[in-house]
């Protein structure tokens, strides 16, 4: 005589509603992590810098549109600050990071 005795019916219920509580704490997990794995991948893919905290107040605010608005903000000042580039309406495109030859030398 154990101390939890269940029918075949009643522990495949009990092993189903656990697996269901655990995918809700995944999906609730990933729902609040997304702004720290936004700011991660931002910071990797274009060295800019943000805290998740300010990500989640746009977000809050604006909405998606914001959070991309803030985004793209983010990507023009960083090609503002940098003095190499220098982008006028008649200048033609920067192509070179489509160069296969310059891409295998990084």
């Amino acid at each position: 005589m154990g101390s939890l005795d269940l029918a075949a019916d009643a522990s495949y219920t009990l092993v189903a509603v656990v697996g269901m509580g655990l995918l809700g704490l995944i999906l609730i997990a990933s729902f609040v992590s997304r702004s720290r794995v936004f700011c991660q991948y931002l910071r990797h893919m274009t060295g800019i810098e943000l805290k998740p905290s300010a990500v989640r107040r746009v977000y809050r605010s604006n909405g998606k549109g914001g959070v991309r608005d803030l985004l793209m903000d983010l990507l023009i000042q960083q090609d503002l600050a940098d003095d190499s580039r220098k982008v006028t309406p008649n200048s033609k495109p920067d192509t070179s990071v489509f160069e296969i030859g310059k891409m295998a030398k990084k």
